[in-house]
C-alpha cells in the first residue's frame, strides 16, 4: 500500500519488507537492553529509541518514489528503533511489586497487542477522511508520538529501583 502511495515504479515485496523490519528489530533490541545499562537508565534508553522510532517513521514516509531495496533498508532502521520491546516490559514489570511482577510482565504486551485493532480502526478512519494512506500514517503517528512521549514523561526510572517489596 505504501509502494503504491510512494509512486514506486517497482512496488516492494511485503515478506521482504517485514524480513527486513524484524532483521532491524533484533538488533535494536538488542542495542536498546545495552543502551540502558551503559547509561544506567531505562528511561533515557526508551526515550532515545522512541524519538529514533518518530524519526524513522518521518524518514519512511518521506520515501517517494525510491527502490524496494531502499524501501526495505529504511524498514530496517525503522525495525532497529522500534526494537526496545525487552526494556518496554521490564520497565513496566519494575513499576510493580515481586507479586505482581510477572502477571505485568506477561500482561503489558497484550494490552499493546490488544490495541492494534483500536489503531487500525483510527488508521482507516483517518485514511477514508484524509483519503491517503501517507496523510493518515502521518496523523496517527503524530498522536501515537504525543501520547507515548506524554506517558515517558511521567514514568517512574526503575534502573536502580530497590525491586524486594510486594503491592
Amino acid at each position: 500500500e505504501f509502494s503504491k502511495a510512494f509512486g514506486m515504479p517497482v512496488l516492494a515485496d511485503p515478506a521482504q519488507a517485514v524480513l527486513f523490519f524484524y532483521t532491524g528489530t533484533i538488533f535494536g533490541d538488542l542495542s536498546c537492553g545495552l543502551l540502558s545499562q551503559w547509561l544506567r537508565s531505562r528511561k533515557r534508553a526508551l526515550l532515545i529509541f522512541l524519538a529514533g522510532s518518530f524519526i524513522s517513521i518521518a524518514w519512511y514516509l518521506s520515501s517517494g518514489a525510491i527502490s524496494p531495496q531502499a524501501l526495505y533498508l529504511k524498514g530496517a532502521v525503522l525495525g532497529f528503533f522500534v526494537g526496545y520491546w525487552a526494556v518496554f516490559v521490564t520497565t513496566a514489570a519494575e513499576q510493580f511489586g515481586t507479586n505482581l511482577r510477572a502477571t505485568v510482565a506477561t500482561s503489558v504486551p497484550n494490552f499493546v497487542r490488544g490495541l492494534l485493532p483500536v489503531m487500525i480502526l483510527v488508521f482507516r478512519q483517518l485514511e477514508t477522511i484524509t483519503q491517503s494512506p501517507l496523510t493518515a500514517a502521518w496523523g496517527m503517528s503524530g498522536l501515537l508520538a504525543v501520547l507515548v512521549f506524554s506517558v515517558l514523561y511521567f514514568l517512574p526510572e526503575t534502573f536502580h529501583k530497590n525491586l524486594d517489596y510486594y503491592d
